[in-house]
């Protein structure tokens, strides 16, 4: 089996890949970003998947992709922040007819969750393990020692008068409502204390874009449970992408 996989990362502002040698979790070429086409249809991101395989001459070789929805078995089951003709889509289907390659379509939060299992701040680690990427919305991430549970959609869940978690926690809402780091972190403290009271998790790993930031609100977050921030930081997604490819075409 390759040990080069192109990875690709789905994203609602933006789609980025590169080839990871997924014997070590490392890029081999700096990554390369196109703007997700709005409408973000299944035709249009296709078209964009095509286009980040061309850009690195991936022909016939194996293509990992993360989505922002449950994903099983290929089929895209839902759309809460995507277009929503993505709703029983056969994504690796579509994606492998357009790049000719075989293709692994898993969801983002999970696949960003493998990698920093396996080559970030949770590896090694066993118990209970839950990664939330913060971003347009919440994506969770569950694992029991070391095996994932995949498609939570823990950002969905209802926290005290909010039927929606990511509606009112999402790093998005903090720049859309102009809240304070501080203002901000509580809102997450009391999402993250929901979830401990659920799950009673051994670690929280906190992803997405706001993880390169972490000393603005982590001091102000207090939990049982230990807390950390990613280790790939934008990187995790593609990483993991790769990762499911080389699990399914092994």
């Amino acid at each position: 089996m390759n040990e080069l996989i192109l990875g690709i990362d789905i994203g609602g502002s933006g789609i980025k890949g590169a080839p990871v040698d997924v014997t070590t979790g490392e890029l081999i070429a700096e990554r390369h970003r196109i703007p997700t086409p709005q409408p973000a249809t299944p035709k249009a991101v296709a078209k964009v998947v095509a286009e980040l395989a061309n850009y690195f001459a991936w022909e016939s070789a194996p293509i990992g992709c993360t989505f922002p929805a449950i994903v099983k078995k290929g089929f895209t089951l839902s759309a809460a922040n995507v277009d929503k003709k993505w709703i029983g889509t056969d994504a690796d289907t579509l994606f492998e007819k357009k790049t000719g390659s075989s293709v692994t379509v898993l969801n983002d939060a999970d696949a960003a969750g493998l990698a920093e299992m396996k080559f970030g701040v949770g590896k090694g680690v066993s118990g209970v393990v839950m990664m939330l990427t913060f971003g347009t919305g919440i994506g969770s991430a569950l694992f029991i020692d070391g095996k994932l549970v995949p498609n939570t959609e823990l950002g969905h869940m209802g926290v005290g008068k909010h039927e929606n978690a990511e509606s009112w926690t999402a790093a998005r809402i903090r720049e859309d409502e102009d809240l304070s780091w501080k203002k901000w972190a509580g809102r997450v403290e009391s999402y993250l204390q929901h979830l401990e009271f659920l799950f009673s998790p051994d670690l929280f790993i906190i992803g997405g874009g706001v993880s390169k930031r972490s000393e603005k609100f982590f001091p102000y977050i207090d939990l049982k449970t230990k807390m950390v921030p990613a280790a790939l930081l934008n990187n995790a997604g593609i990483v993991g992408a790769a990762m499911a490819a080389l699990d399914k075409n092994s």
